[in-house]
């Protein structure tokens, strides 16, 4: 393959190139250099230097190694024709591999960074990055090994009919060498039966063993949907106190079974044993310091190349530990104060479960009704100011003028908060109502009462109210994505560019009130779109879309932060882009166009039809 024509068709048959039109493909033939390799030669060590090309793979195989390599260890793949490496220490400006190495005669050809920004700036490029950009993989796994639960299924689980005796499916278990059994109801569902199950129904309760199975079963069977990240997965098991947890796809056919110990070789269990210590801390001091070490778990979790999703995920769960473990330290010096009166809700990114080192941490309380008194509730107050101050020193960002329960906006009775979110709903242009729905629709309890917070419950049904809903949408729309502002504009701030307020935000408001129009109750962003997808709203390409312009915005925002914890400075949304690469740049201004695309689309639909067809 010599003639430019010749590579600009080759290129176009491939990602992230298939996206271009053929100006663009000649001109990445163009800038591109063709070169041959023996068996065994060094195309590239970006491990040493960062990679000032990206290499595709013409004819032949490349061996790639993904972390610095240990001698005669097999390398962790081999890339045919079409393969593309070299990118992510691109796009980083670090040497962070691969090492590359010629299977065999190979032919490559180069592209240079300058070449390649026009790839990476289509839909098709962000879709290609969201999907196979690691950072640096750990020895022996690729960078999505057992990242989702699908991963962890190892074999087809026993399904039993619900007729079935008791002693049948017992037997039958052990047959199989297996814990669980999934009792198939149909069309209804499914129910489990774990061995813990059949020992109390038969043991316990001296069921007999000529029992139907049904009457033994959990019904219906706790499940999780595929492509479900198993760091999330874990938390449903631990939090949850489950055994199992049955793999269903969206229709909700049965796609497997995972139980605890099958968790043991993904990367979620990340940050479990960090933990396990904050939930045993003695004292405050010993609690500041292991709280401490959550910017080292995460720059060892990007280190090994986990997804943005995974990462905030088990950050999000240290911080849950550590709340919890300073709401009970603090309260036990308060006799006089019952933590049984109260239930603490995670609100803003950590109740999203998504927060990075800048998110503050946001929260309100529900008291019980007994807290009927307002020296009593500041007596509470009090301590929760506490509590931020041990927060404080545990290196989390507190605001005490925003969402904190030692402000009394943010501390109420259940019946209270229930007033207010119907009054939000009934007129939501006033006392900052917006504001307050946003907060608390992204509530998540993290101690106390674990059901759905009284606010989810007021909007469960918007479509009742769709004058609501349209003021909502409207104000989300107000927030629009660009790359500079007026006040950057004004105060001269144009080599800076905030991540969160004019990309990240946009995308989070949009999930939040395409949840609330299609009536889900999740919580992250990324389930939000998925759960209205093929709405009105929310195409399911655009959806599509969306989920991936997330996930590539956080990770470009965690990694931007964490280099600036490395060199001491406080992490923060707005980023230079001088330090960030071209292809760098190009990715974020290309993430803006598409929501603000999405954008554009939601405010045309909306003036154009009724919040009853959405």
């Amino acid at each position: 393959m010599t003639g430019m024509d010749e590579l600009a068709r080759f290129l176009g048959g491939h990602p992230p190139f298939d996206a271009l039109d053929e100006q663009e493909l000649q001109g990445l033939a163009a800038a591109a250099v063709v070169s041959d390799f023996a068996a065994g030669d060094r195309i590239l060590d970006a491990f040493l230097l960062p990679s000032q090309e990206m290499f595709v793979v013409l004819s032949g195989q490349v061996e790639l190694w993904n972390s610095a390599p240990v001698p005669g260890e097999d390398a962790d793949e081999i890339l045919g024709s079409g393969g593309v490496f070299g990118f992510s220490a691109l796009l980083r400006n670090e040497p962070i591999g691969p090492l590359a190495v010629a299977l065999g005669p190979v032919r490559i050809a180069r592209i240079p960074s300058e070449a390649v920004s026009p790839a990476f700036s289509s839909a098709a490029g962000l879709r290609f990055l969201a999907q196979n950009l690691p950072t640096t993989v750990a020895r022996g796994s690729s960078p999505s090994a057992y990242g989702v639960v699908d991963q962890l299924i190892v074999s087809a689980p026993l399904v039993v009919e619900p007729d079935m005796t008791v002693a049948a499916v017992a037997a039958s278990m052990t047959d199989h060498g297996s814990r669980y059994a999934v009792v198939s109801y149909g069309d209804r569902g499914y129910g489990v039966v774990t061995d813990a199950l059949l020992r109390s129904a038969v043991l316990a309760k001296g069921l007999p063993p000529e029992s139907v199975i049904s009457v033994a079963a959990e019904r219906p069977a706790p499940t999780v949907v595929t492509g479900t990240l198993a760091a999330q997965a874990l938390l449903d098991l631990t939090e949850r106190d489950l055994d199992c947890l049955l793999v269903v796809d969206r229709g909700g056919l049965l796609l497997g079974i995972v139980a605890r110990e099958d968790f043991v070789v993904s990367p979620s269990t990340a940050g479990v044993s960090l933990r396990e210590q904050i939930g045993r801390t003695a004292g405050i001091e010993d609690l500041v310091v292991l709280a401490r070490r959550m910017p080292l778990l995460l720059g060892d979790l990007e280190r090994r190349g986990r997804s943005a999703g995974e990462m905030t995920t088990v950050h999000s769960t240290v911080i849950d530990a550590v709340v919890r473990r300073a709401l009970t330290l603090v309260l036990s010096r308060r006799p006089d104060l019952d933590p049984a009166e109260l239930t603490w809700l995670s609100l803003g990114s950590n109740g999203r479960r998504e927060p990075v080192p800048s998110s503050d941490i946001d929260a309100a309380v529900v008291f019980a009704e007994t807290v009927d008194s307002m020296e009593r509730a500041a007596a509470y107050r009090a301590a929760f100011g506490d509590i931020a101050a041990v927060l404080d020193r545990c290196g989390l960002a507190i605001d005490l003028h925003g969402a904190i329960p030692g402000r009394p906006l943010f501390a109420r009775t259940g019946s209270q908060w229930r007033t207010a979110a119907q009054q939000w709903m009934k007129a939501p242009l006033e006392d900052n109502a917006m504001m307050m729905t946003s907060l608390l629709l992204d509530a998540r309890p993290i101690q106390g009462d674990p059901g759905l917070p009284v606010v989810h419950e007021v909007f469960g049904d918007m479509h009742r109210h769709p004058g609501t809903l349209r003021l909502l949408l409207a104000e989300l729309l107000t927030n629009r994505a660009r790359l500079r502002s007026m006040r950057d504009v004004l105060a001269r701030r144009g080599g800076t560019f905030d991540i969160k307020t004019h990309a990240l935000r946009p995308v989070v408001d949009i999930a939040r009130w395409a949840a609330l129009s299609v009536g889900s109750t999740e919580l992250s962003t990324s389930a939000r779109l998925a759960a209205a997808a093929g709405s009105a709203m929310v195409p399911e390409d655009q959806a599509g879309i969306l989920i991936e312009v997330f996930e590539v915005l956080q990770k470009a925002r965690l990694h931007y932060q964490l280099a600036q914890m490395e060199r001491a400075e406080k992490p923060s949304d707005v980023i230079s882009m001088r330090r960030l690469s071209p292809l760098d740049r190009s990715l974020i201004a290309q993430a803006v166009r598409e929501i603000a695309a999405v954008q554009r689309r939601m405010y045309n639909l909306s003036q154009l039809t009724p919040p009853d067809s959405w």
